[in-house]
């Protein structure tokens, strides 16, 4: 409407108003009937030979021209944004994950980028990302829902691990329902957290694969993986972590893999994703803060 007044008033012609909109003058005469009828107001004056502005449209141009200059402006912001590598990368990941892996990497990639910044939240609760405005959420493959663009990122492998001061005293569990008889440790977050679901490789033709599921127990029981982690390094039992808390106490022997030959499944899957809004998805800031971290993390997820 606005626009169609503007023409209109700048022309003092509907049908110049016409030829410059790309449309009929029917919608044209239209458009300008529905303004004045919302104003309350009549803002030209028609004659046979030619249309001016009423006093009432001659006080209503100036506003009408500031209120679309406003518009135009606001659209080329967005465009800016979406183009440009400035503003501030709102983030939000699983607090283990997130200390461990994600926070190594924003560093150097701030250092690349001068004129970004990034607030991160770490939290194991699911946010909800358009209420809180973030831009990326860093999440298991099976927190991705279907409303939201969903970009793997890494792999992650979980391993049964205990610290060799704990297998020499309790020994090693030579099959998954052995677990049954040892104190385990886990992450927990619900009443199922205490059933593990292990996998054979089935390598041989006389090993096929088998899920065998097991109910766990044991004396010490968190909701933080990390707490899980320190735990197993202390000998208190055998623990189900995710490989970037595990690996390097592996390497230097602080924990020792029990039950070779058999994948846990978790309910958290085997990724961590992107997760983010379609629109959000489009800023070009947040794209590349993926092909960054994909390249970092080593893009095992192909």
């Amino acid at each position: 409407m606005l626009s169609a007044f503007l023409k209109v008033a700048h022309s003092s012609s509907v049908s110049q108003a016409a030829v410059a909109l790309d449309v009929s003058k029917s919608l044209v005469s239209k458009r300008i009937a529905q303004l004045e009828e919302r104003l309350g107001a009549t803002l030209f004056s028609r004659s046979t030979r030619k249309i001016a502005l009423t006093p009432a449209g001659e006080a209503y141009l100036e506003f009408a021209q500031r209120a679309v200059n406003e518009i135009s402006g606001g659209l080329e912001r967005v465009r800016v944004l979406k183009t440009e590598l400035t503003g501030t990368l709102r983030l939000t990941a699983p607090v283990s994950w997130g200390q461990r892996v994600l926070a190594k990497q924003l560093p150097e990639f701030l250092r690349l980028h001068a004129a970004l910044e990034i607030e991160l939240r770490l939290a194991d609760r699911v946010m909800d990302i358009a209420a809180e405005r973030i831009d990326i959420a860093f999440r298991w493959s099976s927190a991705a829902g279907p409303e939201l663009r969903s970009t793997p990122m890494t792999t992650v492998e979980w391993f049964l691990t205990a610290s060799p001061l704990y297998l020499s005293i309790h020994g090693v569990p030579a099959a998954p329902r052995e677990l049954a008889n040892h104190s385990c440790l886990y992450y927990r977050r619900d009443s199922s957290d205490d059933t593990w679901t292990l996998i054979s490789e089935g390598a041989k033709p006389d090993h096929p694969t088998e899920n065998v599921t097991v109910k766990v127990n044991g004396r010490y029981r968190v909701d933080n993986p990390e707490a899980v982690y320190e735990s197993a390094v202390a000998g208190l039992g055998v623990a189900l972590l995710p490989d970037y808390l595990c690996e390097d106490a592996i390497r230097n022997g602080r924990l020792v893999k029990v039950l070779s030959g058999w994948t846990a499944k978790t309910k958290f899957g085997t990724q961590v994703v992107a997760l983010s809004t379609p629109e959000r998805m489009k800023f070009t800031r947040n794209q590349v803060l993926l092909d960054y971290l994909k390249l970092a993390l080593g893009d095992r997820t192909a």
